[in-house]
């Protein structure tokens, strides 16, 4: 396993460079599949968990909370403490059970962070969350109110570290403004949907309000803050739902154009080289990135782990990633 470090300052954690998302347990993936993945994640060095507190409400049955509440039980059962950081979200989950977050969500505003924050660490079994992150935009309450928001449970030792998932560049910008005049620590982890390809375009509005990391937001990473320093980008859905490598999980309209079919041709270049498969090259090159980038895969089956955690020992080679590097993604080319 490879490790980086997340946060700055006191609040820093040293975390595996791939993180697993717990988004189907609890729901979809039963509970002894799901302490039987955690457990070999754990056993193989992986110390980095994603979760939300509205995973999964969509599910036959789901509610939200399912997830952070298996997580909890884990911990409890295995004695898990702080070498393990979990990641949760808030900010999506319905305002009314059985509707969609289109209909109404819990918001980013002070008093629901407020909520959002003390149910979450009372399903985790913790006292303090280690990071928490605003799951979609608000946009009924000022970006401004909400980063004033997390600085402020942060004050009082309720989160450790606190980032943004799915918000437009604008919206980051002012964010960080807001944290840089106020002398605080901003956002230091940002959530995005990001892989090796790229969408033709990405409407926040016509996707379920995701937001996929382009140009504007990776120069953002890069930029940083002169008071949080570079944030890390988790990439979620870094292997496309298994677009990459499954006959039967064809890519997603917007990835399906030129761009893509080149880089897809890299590849499998580098893929015929080195021995891997394709999710291998895709979460290796994820994690070698320019800018700070760990991978948030999914896994429903202990052969999805497995080949996931292999992607940590394998080094690109220069040649490699030249050759991943210098295909085109743009489809307009």
């Amino acid at each position: 396993m490879r490790y980086t470090t997340i946060g700055s300052g006191q609040a820093a954690r040293r975390v595996s460079s791939l993180c697993l998302g717990a988004l189907p347990f609890g729901t979809t993936v039963d509970e002894a599949t799901s302490f039987r993945l955690l457990d070999r994640f754990v056993e193989a060095g992986g110390t980095f968990v994603d979760t939300s507190n509205n995973y999964a409400f969509w599910a036959p049955g789901g509610r939200g909370g399912e997830s952070e509440s298996l997580l909890g039980r884990w911990r409890a059962a295995r004695g898990i403490g702080d070498e393990v950081v979990v990641c949760t979200k808030s900010g999506a989950l319905p305002s009314t059970p059985g509707t969609s977050y289109e209909d109404g969500s819990d918001g980013l505003s002070p008093a629901a962070l407020d909520t959002a924050a003390e149910a979450s660490a009372r399903r985790l079994g913790t006292e303090r969350l280690d990071v928490l992150l605003g799951h979609i935009e608000d946009h009924h309450t000022p970006i401004e109110k909400t980063a004033e928001a997390y600085a402020s449970l942060a004050d009082q030792d309720r989160i450790g570290i606190w980032g943004l998932s799915n918000h437009t560049l604008p919206q980051l910008e002012r964010a960080r403004a807001a944290d840089t005049a106020a002398g605080r620590l901003g956002a230091q982890v940002l959530q995005y949907r990001y892989s090796y390809t790229r969408p033709r375009h990405w409407d926040p509005m016509a996707n379920g309000r995701q937001v996929a990391a382009d140009d504007g937001i990776l120069e953002f990473v890069r930029r940083g803050s002169p008071v949080s320093g570079q944030p890390v980008l988790m990439a979620y859905s870094p292997l496309l739902n298994g677009s990459y490598t499954r006959q039967d999980r064809p890519l997603p309209e917007v990835y399906d154009h030129a761009g893509t079919h080149r880089r897809l041709a890299a590849l499998d270049e580098v893929t015929a080289r080195t021995g891997a498969t394709r999710n291998q090259v895709v979460l290796a090159w994820l994690m070698a990135h320019d800018v700070p980038v760990v991978p948030v895969f999914g896994a429903s089956t202990t052969g999805q782990l497995e080949e996931a955690l292999e992607s940590a020992d394998l080094e690109l080679a220069p040649q490699d990633r030249e050759v991943l590097d210098a295909a085109d993604p743009s489809p307009d080319v």
